[in-house]
């Protein structure tokens, strides 16, 4: 494929989600969303309906959210609500290094399990904005064929990860019914 070639864009208005046969897997960076919540809106992300509207009709063959384990634990009740909601929740400790610097990433894990599971799948959802998965959504359409959509916050998310994106979700065009203030 010629990645110079530019490819149709569906976008938001005329998203067609109920297509009841495609299969979708979606994967949640949890902090990257947690953090644009907080820093853009003051408020809190309404993982529940954020994972609904990702879903639409079709069909959720998975969807993992990926946390990170505080040296307070206070993320408790929180990983609860996410498991009641509907996801598998994937947990990593905070990593703090000598000098105090601290590192809470899980793009590697995302990224492997979408490729892990793209092959019973359809579509995948990712759920952030984080322009590092640029090559991964390049890879599952190239490679494996999947619609890759993307879900985020769009002042915060990378432009290019919209643009290779088949279609992008913008949370922030209704921010009443995926932010809890």
């Amino acid at each position: 494929m010629d990645k110079t070639a530019k490819r149709p864009r569906i976008r938001n208005s005329n998203r067609d989600l109920s297509t009841e046969n495609q299969r979708v897997g979606v994967f949640v960076d949890a902090q990257n969303m947690y953090h644009t919540a907080k820093n853009l809106f003051h408020a809190k992300v309404n993982f529940k309906k954020m994972l609904e509207t990702a879903v639409g009709n079709r069909q959720l063959i998975r969807a993992f959210i990926y946390v990170i384990r505080t040296e307070t634990g206070e993320e408790k009740a929180f990983i609860e609500a996410l498991e009641k909601s509907g996801y598998e929740i994937k947990v990593k400790d905070l990593q703090i290094f000598p000098g105090g610097m601290k590192k809470a990433d899980w793009d590697v894990g995302m990224a492997v399990d979408a490729v892990i599971l793209a092959d019973k799948i359809d579509v995948a959802v990712l759920i952030t904005g984080d322009g590092d998965f640029v090559p991964l959504v390049e890879y599952l359409r190239v490679n494996k064929g999947l619609k890759v959509e993307v879900v985020s916050f769009g002042r915060s998310t990378s432009a290019k990860l919209k643009e290779e994106a088949d279609y992008f979700t913008d949370l922030g065009s209704d921010p009443k019914k995926f932010l809890i203030y």
